[in-house]
């Protein structure tokens, strides 16, 4: 069968069966056809919701519908490995009733079920009442009564035929063959469309369409004598809210040999002698660092124990003690929150609770200054809104995966911003350092479960000795403590650095839902910090 027949008969069944470098899925896919059509306009099926839900006693409701298209598409060396192309559409409608939430869903997209969820909703806010500790209090919200918000991108990805995707990364396994050592490469492309329309009591109606797109190239070497292998993995190409721009901006082709290079030296770097270094952190790999130790823990959710059961609290509680007193870093480490960055992931026009997200400090001028919310949490921070002067009012952090699942508290884009003062270049942070390692790319990690204790391994790693960089180096991971890591750090990249990762599948919440999120930052230094050896025993 040739490549041209595999792909027609791949794409008229369907064909599910992902390979293992693709990242999760993050929507629901209960079947691979389409949803029924619906018998009215999105426009009068969200007002019945509302209508209905109103009519049987709630306080307060929203209706989210959205239509999810998702395509993976992946390859090994010479062979297309998988492909699939899911849809998934349906209405969700959230309802509150003397103080308690409610939530229902369906995929039938019809008057009388629009009506009948909005009932069952309501039915459910009633039932859950007994349980409830305090009624829900919800901050202020602007009404945008009709807008409309789509990712900037230049070419829509599923306008692209999957026998080009399939080419390209062909194209780039075939590159990265031609190193001589390479004997394996991955390769896949992931993308994401999804047009999602909510709608309150309050007034509001925004349609929105979302789109992310990775590529991704994943290139083993394996030693002569069969002895070591080392993995290279692309991660200065990032997951992005572009279109398929982003993938020919990645260059994969061209950029293949340099990471089948890297894997291939890997084999013979030096093994790194446990101790302490300075650190320099690219932001291919610094973003991920970010991510459990800033992002994670400065969850309003999660400082208040609701995610203990799942994924953690964190070690900023009370929070009384900790607002506007912990030191997180040095005075010139400001860490802002934001959901309007072009191309990040978490980027949107207003959040799943109709709010529309500005950008904020969750850490200014080194200090703890802010946590993350949603219309529900914001109230919980009233204190400490009037003693500075802020209002009380959501930071637009509301998401869910899906129209079937309910709306809850996730990461914006957090970011730790260049340097305020001057554009300091790479080279200026590796020039200070007379023993330290440079870490480009994100590897394996560990962290406990108050985001307090972690561990962070990396792609590639070079040796740093007097100001110059030299040697790689393998097996390298390094230990922290969240305050002394960020702490350690004295001296940060300026905007010419700036970078911006991320990651599909950040999980959270009991049924897990995933969310899409990116962190944008400057390289760092960091002085004289833990540094294991990782290496396999004989």
């Amino acid at each position: 069968m040739d490549r041209r027949e595999f792909l027609l008969r791949s794409a008229a069944v369907a064909a599910g069966g992902l390979a293992g470098c693709m990242p999760a899925v993050s929507i629901p896919t209960a079947s691979a056809s389409p949803a029924p059509p619906a018998e009215a306009g999105t426009r009068e099926l969200v007002m019945r919701a509302l209508d209905a839900a109103r009519s049987a006693g709630a306080r307060y409701a929203d209706v989210r519908v959205s239509r999810n298209r998702n395509q993976a598409v992946s390859t090994r060396e010479r062979q297309i490995t998988g492909l699939a192309d899911n849809e998934t559409q349906g209405l969700g409608v959230r309802v509150l009733v003397d103080g308690t939430w409610g939530f229902a869903a369906s995929r039938e997209m019809t008057r009388v079920e629009t009506e009948r969820v909005a009932r069952e909703a309501v039915a459910q806010a009633r039932a859950s009442r007994v349980a409830q500790r305090r009624p829900v209090e919800l901050a202020p919200v602007e009404r945008y009564p009709d807008a409309q918000w789509t990712s900037p991108i230049r070419t829509d990805p599923f306008s692209v035929s999957v026998e080009d995707k399939v080419g390209l990364l062909l194209a780039a396994n075939e590159a990265a063959l031609g190193i001589k050592g390479a004997r394996f490469v991955n390769s896949s492309m992931f993308f994401l469309r999804e047009d999602k329309t909510f709608a309150s009591t309050e007034g509001t109606y925004t349609t929105q369409t979302i789109f992310r797109s990775l590529p991704r190239v994943t290139v083993t070497a394996v030693a002569p004598d069969g002895s070591d292998f080392q993995t290279r993995i692309s991660t200065d190409v990032q997951p992005m809210g572009l279109g398929y721009e982003h993938v020919v901006n990645a260059r994969l082709v061209e950029n293949a040999p340099r990471w089948a290079e890297d894997a291939v030296q890997k084999l013979s770097a030096a093994p790194v002698t446990p101790g302490r270094y300075d650190l320099v952190l690219l932001p291919s790999h610094l973003w991920l660092t970010i991510h459990e130790s800033i992002a994670h823990p400065t969850e309003l959710d999660r400082v208040l124990g609701y995610e203990a059961n799942y994924a953690g609290t964190s070690f900023i509680y009370p929070i009384e003690k900790y607002l506007g007193k912990f030191r997180y870093g040095p005075a010139f480490m400001n860490i802002q929150g934001e959901r309007s960055s072009p191309g990040g992931l978490s980027s949107v026009g207003w959040d799943d609770e109709g709010v529309k997200p500005r950008d904020y400090l969750i850490v200014k001028d080194g200090i703890l200054h802010d946590l993350q919310t949603t219309r529900e949490q914001a109230p919980l921070l009233a204190d400490w809104y009037r003693q500075t002067g802020q209002p009380v009012r959501s930071h637009g952090n509301s998401y869910a995966q899906s129209w079937a699942d309910v709306q809850f508290q996730r990461m914006p884009n957090v970011n730790l911003l260049p340097h305020p003062e001057r554009d300091v270049p790479l080279d200026e942070l590796i020039g200070g350092v007379k023993n330290g390692i440079l870490i480009d790319g994100e590897g394996s990690f560990s962290i406990d479960q108050q985001r307090f204790n972690a561990q962070f391994g990396g792609q590639v790693f070079y040796e740093i000795r007097n100001g110059k960089r030299g040697r790689m180096l393998k097996d390298v991971a390094y230990q922290i403590r969240t305050p002394e890591f960020w702490n350690s750090m004295d001296l940060i990249g300026g905007k010419s650095t700036y970078f911006m990762g991320g990651a599909f599948n950040d999980g959270k919440g009991q049924p897990s839902q995933s969310n899409a999120v990116s962190h944008g930052c400057p390289p760092s230094r960091h002085r004289g910090v833990e540094v294991i050896n990782t290496g396999r025993s004989a």
